[in-house]
């Protein structure tokens, strides 16, 4: 079985905890670098041609525009062949309710026939919004696994949880 993960995440100014923070390290990298170590496997990180600003007003309206306009977001290409990867952990943080739409072309894009997608997520207080239900409908043909969801506040401190949720996958 090949496995991978696969995820978006931004820097820049963040919202945690109530307030505007700087963040080096996007809170659904450091859940990636955490599954990626546990699971001893590689992690890809989606990057869109045109980077989103740091300034989080300024993401959060790109990000709302994007999703009314069910715009396609460019990526830099992944140097991995997904026709060779049968399970792929896909992270993303819950920007209006569901994944950004970086997360959405990249989907689109693929072909999702006889995979098994382990979703996780980052968010505010929102856990996956509709992102669950969205995938099903995106990756036609996949099996989606159950997924966690890690307020991104809380991200440094999610060894345990991403532990027993990769409990079901170690089996």
């Amino acid at each position: 079985m090949s496995a991978v993960i696969i995820y978006f995440s931004r820097t820049g100014e963040n919202y945690i905890n109530g307030r505007k923070q700087m963040v080096t390290i996007g809170n659904t990298a450091i859940l990636a670098e955490k599954i990626s170590s546990q699971l001893a496997i590689s992690a890809y990180q989606l990057s869109p041609r045109i980077p989103y600003s740091d300034n989080y007003d300024e993401a959060v309206q790109a990000a709302e525009n994007e999703k009314n306009a069910a715009a396609r977001v460019d990526y830099e290409e992944l140097p991995i062949d997904l026709s060779q990867v049968d399970t792929i952990f896909l992270g993303f943080p819950n920007w209006w309710g569901t994944y950004p739409r970086v997360v959405a072309t990249f989907l689109d894009d693929h072909n999702w026939e006889n995979k098994t997608i382990y979703p996780f997520c980052t968010h505010e207080g929102s856990a996956f919004g509709s992102s669950i239900q969205d995938l099903q409908e995106e990756c036609v043909g996949a099996e989606i696994k159950t997924g966690l969801a890690v307020r991104g506040s809380k991200a440094a401190q999610s060894d345990t949880a991403i532990k027993n949720w990769l409990l079901s996958y170690l089996k």
